[in-house]
């Protein structure tokens, strides 16, 4: 490797990662990372069935941890919920809520990549993603979070997804690059051959993307009026406006389903 190649390399992995600081700081403080609301955390878990009396719960990609205070208020007075998230300021929100909400000794953010966790086999009784299993892909998050369950356990994950038999063009331009959609069906054989049992499916409302969406385009009106700044963030603030322009255009062609799963033979 030559010399040029090398500062060629540094280069871009300083700007990638100038860029992934940007975005979260586009997104620091906002009430949601994903679409979503309490409404369809609260459906998502009631069909769940019965849980422990004590559950153990684990919610991956929890950013500032919205599902995983709610979880623990609703999936019983005795619920522990670890929350993990690799951003480490959403962890401090986190942390700052659960304290205000009484919950500081039921929720336990932890820092970690979901992909790779530091768990042991077996031990959730539920575990939970919303709005996060694309960043590791749907098939690799139902393989790798499958030794995580215990006995009886459940996988609740929402995956974005096509609606429509024939997307146009545009809005394959805009997915199919970095994360190749599947429809409802391409992705309930994908958890069935993974060896799950589907306990419920549920499409998001387009209400639930307004409640992301909503606060993200005041965010990004509000840091253009005062001017893009650095590189990273100018091109932060032009990728959520492409996103959110697509959706705009295209969101009927595509959507967040939530799907509720068991291990065979749990």
């Amino acid at each position: 490797m030559t010399d040029t190649t090398r500062s060629t390399d540094a280069s871009t992995a300083a700007y990638t990662e100038a860029f992934t600081e940007a975005f979260f700081t586009l997104h620091r403080g906002l009430p949601r990372q994903a679409p979503g609301s309490d409404a369809t955390t609260r459906h998502l878990l009631s069909l769940c069935g019965p849980l422990p009396e004590r559950p153990r719960v684990l919610d991956l990609g929890c950013g500032p941890g919205r599902s995983a205070l709610l979880l623990a208020e609703e999936a019983g007075d005795g619920a522990e919920v670890t929350a993990v998230d690799l951003y480490g300021p959403f962890l401090d929100e986190l942390r700052t809520a659960a304290a205000a909400r009484g919950l500081a000794d039921r929720v336990h953010p932890v820092k970690a990549d979901m992909g790779a966790l530091p768990c042991r086999g077996g031990s959730f009784d539920l575990v939970w993603a919303e709005g996060s299993a694309y960043t590791i892909g749907f098939d690799t998050a139902l393989a790798r979070w499958k030794p995580l369950l215990a006995p009886g356990a459940t996988l609740v994950l929402t995956e974005c997804e096509w609606t429509v038999p024939e997307p146009s063009a545009g809005a394959r331009a805009f997915w199919d690059p970095p994360y190749a959609l599947r429809s409802t069906a391409g992705n309930l054989a994908a958890a069935q051959a993974a060896g799950y049992r589907v306990l419920g499916v549920f499409r998001l409302p387009g209400s639930d993307w307004d409640e992301y969406y909503g606060p993200l385009a005041e965010r990004v009106r509000a840091l253009s009026g005062a001017g893009a700044g650095a590189p990273a963030m100018a091109a932060a603030l032009a990728a959520t406006r492409e996103e959110l322009d697509v959706r705009s255009r295209h969101g009927h062609e595509y959507g967040y389903t939530g799907y509720v799963l068991r291990a065979d033979g749990s």
